[in-house]
Parts: structure tokens; sequence; C-alpha cells
């Protein structure tokens, strides 16, 4: 009889793919969304009229090779089809509805403002009930061809006064109801004729671009909180007065703009870019904040275009895991059927992230503002040196752009920034130790309230409207001040003095790094907390104050310019991978599992490098058998 022997052990899952890291899959499937390529207009036009949603969207009119066209192109979320032509060929009117139950309402005819009505039903246009009062470059919002609101812009007895009249339409007739709060015109509108919203757009006195936003409840227009960027001419894209996404348009540094905003009911966010900066372009005005239409429009050169972009957006808060996310368990062991191999997953208790180069900058420099100074998508350059500079720069990504200069040339400032459109600038060498703070509202910088100690070479964290900063030189302080929007305030000091610091976070969770020394500020006080295990100073930081890392340096004596990076789990320091370059006086943004570091010296002088961190919560390791 032939031996038997036992054998025991325990089943392996088989896999057809490898699990997604968290970062990979935000990446992947980026909760601030992201702009895609769609099927390109038949016609290419500008100041076009829209109605429906991303997926089903209707586009009519405006100007086309320097006349109003008549062009009436159907979107079914791939391609755009030419069907039945509008009644009357105009520009800058407005659209509401849906793509088969659409209204196109007033505009310019070539000669004249008009009061023109046309209802679609999906397979033709009829012309109904003219408006009570003939305009152009109103908004619009509504769900069908039988309920619709249109506001402000201005009418053919005065084309040169912005109008704040609202009228509701109700399939068969035009209603005087309440007026907007502000008159405006080129502004943008979505949502139904019960809950909409009245966003940005010229407003008295002049043509000043304005960011104010009001809502409309069927009844009445509310002010709500206005735009980060102001703007006209853009396009915008949301259900009712709860949701929205506005984008493109003329925000006055240039004749087009990519800027894409978010509204949650109560607030406005800056987002992810369109990949086309545009203005006169039509939106998705039945959509949602979450799915969204940008068609045609104009470039910055007046050309017109044909281009549309998508936009895409998870919907989901940054605790819950993107869609393709995996959740594994550290430590498993699998097959992979497609590449034949056994595969173990590891985790690092710190990110498995490396350094890759960015966009390289238009001007070299070093000892930009450091702090909070937006993320690796939508990071901004203020100021630097050698000798203090003006130059500010913002980087989309992948390129940095020149943008308005800062008022006063300095370096060793410290920033309190979400965006490059949102953020103060304060204190700094110029050449000598500055109190100035100066405010960017996307578009110019105005001088504000100074702070109380004027310094330079340390930091801030926060936004900019509820920033902090804290250390700095001469002296190496330890004074911490408090940023409201408006003024400056004294808070408790830190432990230990510290210029030459670096730190990020927000105005009530915040963290200095300086030498070894890390303290921790709660929103009163400041705790030292576990050291760094590399001393250095002059470094940039990034993230949070349960998760960040920070890069770069020199040693204490100065005889040395740093790779090292170091990343902060909430408990410890633990060195993770270096910089490709070394250098210190940098600058940083970001978070710990997706940072940018920029404006640094290596030790010869100024560069323009840019370097991005990009970080994955685990990792997967072929097994070996041999």
């Amino acid at each position: 009889m032939a031996n038997l022997k036992t054998f025991s052990g325990f089943p392996i899952q088989n896999l057809t793919s490898d699990p997604v890291p968290y970062a990979q899959a935000l990446a992947d499937n980026p909760y601030s969304g992201a702009w895609a390529s769609g099927g390109a207009l038949n016609t290419a036009r500008n100041t076009l009229m829209a109605a429906g949603t991303r997926d089903s969207n209707i586009a009519f009119a405006g100007e086309a090779s320097g006349s109003n066209s008549n062009a009436v192109e159907l979107y079914n979320g791939t391609s755009w089809t030419e069907i039945a032509e509008v009644n009357t060929a105009v520009r800058g009117g407005s659209g509401a509805g849906s793509s088969t139950s659409a209204i196109k309402v007033g505009g310019y005819t070539g000669s004249a403002i008009s009061d023109s009505v046309e209802s679609w039903n999906g397979s033709a246009w009829t012309e109904v009930a003219e408006l009570n009062t003939d305009r152009q470059e109103q908004a619009a919002s509504g769900a069908s061809n039988t309920s619709s609101l249109i506001f402000g812009g201005t009418t053919q007895l005065s084309p040169s006064v912005y109008g704040a009249q609202t009228e509701s339409w109700n399939g068969s007739a035009w209603t005087e109801v309440n007026d907007l709060n502000a008159a405006a015109k080129n502004l943008m509108g979505n949502g139904t004729a019960t809950s909409a919203l009245a966003i940005s757009g010229y407003r008295p006195p002049g043509s000043t671009r304005s960011g104010a936003t009001e809502s409309w409840n069927g009844t009445n227009w509310t002010e709500v909180n206005d735009t980060n960027t102001a703007r006209t001419f853009g396009g915008a894209s949301g259900s009712d007065n709860t949701n929205s996404l506005v984008y493109a348009g003329d925000i006055g540094t240039s004749p087009a703009s990519a800027n894409t905003e978010s509204w949650d009911g109560s607030s406005w966010t800056e987002v992810a870019d369109l990949s086309t900066a545009r203005y006169r372009n039509s939106g998705s005005p039945s959509g949602t904040s979450i799915a969204a239409l940008a068609t045609g429009g104009l470039n910055a050169s007046d050309t017109n275009q044909s281009a549309t972009e998508e936009w895409s957006f998870s919907g989901l808060p940054p605790s819950t895991p993107a869609a393709d996310y995996s959740d594994v368990i550290v430590g498993q062991m699998y097959y992979n059927s497609t590449s034949g191999q056994f595969k173990a997953i590891k985790d690092g208790g710190a990110p498995i992230g490396t350094w890759s180069s960015g966009g390289n900058m238009n001007t070299a420099r070093y000892n930009a503002a450091r702090g909070t100074a937006g993320t690796q998508t939508a990071a901004i350059a203020t100021g630097g040196a050698t000798p203090p500079k003006t130059n500010v720069e913002q980087y989309d990504g992948s390129a940095w752009s020149e943008i308005t200069e800062i008022n006063t040339a300095r370096s060793r400032m410290a920033s309190c920034a979400t965006s490059y459109t949102a953020l103060i600038a304060t204190g700094g060498l110029g050449p000598g130790a500055s109190a100035a703070t100066e405010s960017f509202d996307g578009s110019s910088w105005t001088e504000v309230n100074d702070l109380n100690t004027g310094r330079y070479a340390f930091a801030g964290a926060g936004t900019q409207t509820a920033g902090l900063v804290f250390g700095g030189d001469p002296g190496a302080v330890a004074v911490t001040e408090s940023w409201n929007g408006t003024s400056w305030t004294e808070v408790n000091d830190l432990n230990e003095g510290a210029g030459g610091n670096s730190g990020a976070g927000t105005q009530t969770a915040a963290f200095l790094v300086y030498n070894t020394q890390h303290e921790q500020w709660d929103g009163s006080s400041w705790t030292e907390l576990a050291e760094l295990n590399t001393a250095r100073t002059h470094f940039a930081s990034s993230g949070v104050t349960t998760s960040a890392l920070s890069f770069m340096g020199e040693n204490p004596a100065g005889s040395a310019r740093l790779t090292v990076t170091e990343f902060w789990n909430g408990t410890s320091w633990t060195e993770v991978n270096d910089t490709a370059n070394p250098g210190y006086f940098n600058a940083g943004a970001g978070t710990s599992s997706s940072a940018l570091t920029f404006t640094f010296d290596p030790g010869s002088g100024a560069v323009a490098t840019t370097e991005e961190w990009t970080a994955a919560d685990f990792s997967i390791n072929p097994v070996t058998t041999s």
C-alpha cells in the first residue's frame, strides 16, 4: 500500500485584478470632480442658449461667424445632432426647461432687443406669448416649457441700465413677480420656477463684475453667500437653489476663464478647472452640481468654440471611499489570475509615496509665501527672492501661469489659502520686517489690516477669512496671530520661538515644525508633540494635524541642503521617500498624500523646478518563491 500523506493549509482568494489603493481611487474619481471632453458642436458659436441636463441638452441660437445663428443642436451624452431651427435668430437671450420641453426667451436680433418667446415640444419651435418687458443678457431657470422664470438683463428702452425684474411663465402668460435685490446683467441662473439661483453678473455702479448670489424660494429673492470669483458670461448647472455649479466666464483678468465653483446650499467651493478657458458659453441649467455641461463660447483669443466639456463628480464626502476603492486587509495574500502572480498587501504606517517632476515655474525664485497655499492642482506661489519680488503664479496641476502681482515686493511671507483665487499673504522681508497684509479675490490684490507684529520667515494656516500665523524672525518670535477676514488678533504664543519655521492646517487645528520642534494648535493653545527625526529649518509642509508631510530644508548648521521628507500620522514622524532635488527656502501646498513643493534654492541659486508628491495608502507586492 502506498504511503499516504496528509496536507494542511488554507484557501487563497483568486482575483482578476489588484485592489485599488485609496489614493489611486481618489485620483480616478476625485471628490472635487473633473471635466472631460465631450462631443463637439457642429456649429461653433458664442452667446448661445441652452436647456436640459448634461446628458440630454439642447443648445440653440447664438452668434456664429459674425452673425446671429438659428441653429439648434441636441446632445445625447455623446454627440450633437442638428435638429429643427428656431424661428428667430438671436444671441444673448436665455433658455430653460428640458431637451424635449424648453423655451427660448428674448435676446438681441442684431438690430433690437427682443421680447419674443419660443416654445420647444421636442420636434418644433412655436412662438408663444411675449414677455412683458423685452430683454437680453438675462438669466433663466425652469423645468419645462410651461414652468419657467427669467430675471435681470437689459431692455430696448434702457439698454445701458441693468434690470432687476423677474417674470414667471405658466405655459400661457408671463407674470411680473418680485424683483432681484440687486439689478444685474450677464448673470447665470439655474433651478426651477420655484427654487432658483441668480449668480454673479455685472452689477451697478458701472460695469462691475460681482460674485453676488441670490436664492429664489418661489416668492422672494434672498441674498446668500457670494461666489469666490466674480464673473460674467459664464455657464451654470443646478436642479434647484441648494445645488449649483458655475463655470467659465469673464473674470476681468482675461476675457476667458476655466474657473469652476460648486454650491452646496450655503457656500461656494473652488473645484477643478475646465480644460478650455472660455466665456459667452452655455451650460446645463436643469442639470446638477455633480453632472454639468459646458458648451461653445469664445476662448481667450475671441475665437468661437465648438468644444464641449462634461463635469462628473462622485458626490461622495471625503470620508467615503470612491467607487473603485477596494477595502483590503493588511497582510492579505491572493492570486491574480490575470497576471498569474501571487501577491501580498503591505501597509506601511506611512504612505507609500514618491516625488515626481511637475511643470516649471515662469519665474525662478525662492522664499515664496509659506503655509497653506492651496492644493496640488490649485496652488499659488506668492512673492519670493532675490531681490524681493511681486511675482505671483498659479498652478493648475500641470502648468504655472503668471497672474496679478502683489502690491509690495516681499519674500518670506506667510499665506493662508484654500486655492489660488482666495488667499491672504502677510508679513515678509521687503527689505525690513513687514506687517503688511494683502488679500486676493481671484483678480486683484487689496491691502487690508496689518499684522500686530511685523516679521518674516514664518508660516500660516487656514483660509482667507479664518487664518492663523505663527513664529518668525527677527529674533525667533513666538507670537501667534489670528485673522477673522478683517483684522489680526494676538492669541497665545508658541511654547518656543521659531524663525524659519513651517506649518499648515486650519485656524483651529494647525501645526508648526522647526528644527526638531513640533507644536500643535487646538484653537486656543499650543502643545508640544513628538519631534521630527531630522533637524532642519527653512522647509515646507502640507496637510493637517492628523496627517501631515514636511519636506526639504537645510541642516541647522546651514551647511547642507536636504531632500528629507517626513510623514506625521497623528502620533509620530516617519521618514519616507526623499524629494528628487535638495533644497531649502521652499514653499508647499496640498495634503499628506497629494502635495507640491516649489520656489526653492538647491544651494546654487533660485530654480523654477516643481515636484509633486503622490501616495497610496497601501502597496501590493508580488510574492516570490525563490
